[in-house]
Formats: structure tokens, sequence, C-alpha cells
């Protein structure tokens, strides 16, 4: 079940790679999350001292919480295989990929995220993307109808 899916970066990157992370919480934050006031947007990865970082994302107070309630945007650990956490350090650092998360949702109680390997598009990039995905939307239509 997605809790937040980040349809933007479909748009804006072209995805090369997927990973399932686990999210450290603190708190209410999983009750909020539960509620599905977790926001996307503007939310990044970022590999630091051989830790995979989450910013920006967005987890918005419990509504039920009190003084123990959390900062909505705290940086917050990503927890990945050591292996996986190495390979992101090289392609980052050397071919200067995004980490971008596309989707937060539960397994098995726990809140996961899925982060992607990105490259950035440009602006004639994304008008060619959409272009093509016309291109094949009407294909596949006219193929329906001959049926």
């Amino acid at each position: 079940m997605d809790i937040a899916v980040n349809r933007q970066a479909f748009h804006n990157y072209e995805i090369l790679e997927k990973f399932e992370a686990g999210v450290v919480l603190t708190g209410t934050e999983i009750k909020s999350a539960r509620d599905g006031r977790v926001n996307l947007k503007d939310a990044y990865g970022l590999v630091k001292s051989g830790e995979v970082w989450l910013l920006n994302c967005h987890i918005s107070p419990y509504s039920h919480g009190n003084f123990a309630n959390h900062d909505p945007l705290r940086t917050r650990k990503l927890l990945l295989n050591r292996s996986e956490i190495r390979r992101l350090i090289g392609k980052t650092v050397e071919k200067g990929l995004t980490l971008v998360p596309l989707r937060v949702y539960l397994k098995g109680g726990r809140l996961k995220c899925e982060i992607a390997l990105a490259k950035g598009r440009k602006l004639h990039d994304k008008r060619e993307v959409s272009r093509q995905k016309t291109i094949d939307k009407e294909a596949k239509q006219a193929v329906s109808e001959r049926k």
C-alpha cells in the first residue's frame, strides 16, 4: 500500500536503478505516516560518511501528538545493505547521479522508501519523452480499434 508517490520524479529524472530502504523514525512519525501525511515533492537522498540520508521529506506532525511531536522536515536515516551503500557512493560521486525517493509504503508494519539512482533530464529530453508517450498511446489505440 503506497503512502506517498513522487510522480514528478518520473518526469524530471531518468530512473536508472531502484533500491528499497528502511526509514529510521522517531515517536509519532509512524502514526502520521500511516495517516498518509507524507510529502516527497522536494525530497532527495544524500550519501554522507558511509550512510544514506533522506532530506526534505515532509511528514506532518501527528494530530494527537503532544510535546513529543517531531520536526516535519528533519533529516531521516535510510537503512541499506553495506554493499548497496558502497554502490550508491560510487555512482553518485563518479557519475554525478542523484538519489531520488520514488515512493513511501508500508511493508510488514514497517515504513519503507523506494529510492532510485536518477539522471536529471533537460527540457528538450522531457519534451521528447512526452512526445514518445503520445505516439505509443496513439499506436495502442489504433491497434485496439482494428480488432
